[in-house]
């Protein structure tokens, strides 16, 4: 009889109760059931519990909340303390999976051994975004995996607490800097529900093209990604 495998999925939530209620939903409906579910409401203003308290009813779900707002890494590395499972899987609170994401995620790292973690191609909105093959020198130059995959606990190095952005290109570049790779799955496993604000504002790539120092003035989210772009690169020598 084959084991079934140990995956825990860790939900960072702040103010995403209106679509949490789907996300959990999608998690309901995997062909691959995972162990447990954890949901970490991080200072949010709004109430998260409804929509969890309905989908324990059909998932195994630990809801921890807590009173301030934290920010997402420390969500996330809570979570991790918490959870039993030999896999991790770090999912937005506004990411909805295809029915076989994690069968999908779990079977590259299965047929991967040497892969420390997998992950996909998956839609903001409408708009595909497609990862590549993972390759170190292309990590340095830009982030290409999204938050929202599946790492081997022995592999997980826990997100940086002090980033208020980048963290999930922070947590690559750190897995490949120990010698971790990942595997990509060229299929898009989950959708990213569109928001005016929080970890899916999102703007179009030239935005970010554009020499604004020549124009007299910097788009505040421009400088803001800048800024943290750099903290990014100069922590990694890069």
């Amino acid at each position: 009889m084959q084991e079934i495998p140990r995956i825990s999925v860790i939900i960072p939530c702040f103010n995403h109760a209106d679509i949490l209620r789907r996300t959990l939903e999608g998690l309901s409906s995997q062909t691959l059931k995972p162990l447990e579910v954890i949901v970490v409401n991080d200072g949010s203003s709004d109430d998260p519990s409804v929509a969890v308290r309905e989908a324990a009813q059909k998932l195994p779900i630990t809801f921890i909340s807590l009173k301030s707002n934290k920010g997402a890494p420390y969500a996330r590395n809570l979570g991790a303390t918490t959870a039993g499972g030999d896999f991790f899987m770090f999912l937005d609170a506004d990411a909805i999976l295809q029915p076989t994401a994690l069968q999908l995620l779990h079977g590259a790292l299965s047929q991967n051994p040497d892969a420390v973690f997998s992950y996909s191609n998956f839609f903001w909105g409408a708009k595909r975004f497609k990862a590549k093959p993972f390759d170190v020198a292309a990590l340095k130059n830009n982030n290409f995996i999204h938050t929202s995959s599946m790492i081997r606990r022995c592999a997980f190095p826990g997100f940086d607490e002090k980033l208020a952005r980048f963290q999930d290109w922070d947590l690559w570049l750190t897995i490949a800097k120990r010698g971790g790779v990942g595997v990509w799955i060229d299929k898009e496993l989950f959708r990213v529900e569109p928001r005016s604000a929080g970890i899916s504002r999102w703007l179009p790539r030239v935005m970010y093209w554009i020499p604004w120092q020549w124009l007299g003035f910097i788009p505040k989210e421009i400088s803001k990604y800048r800024d943290a772009e750099a903290i990014v690169r100069k922590k990694h020598g890069i």
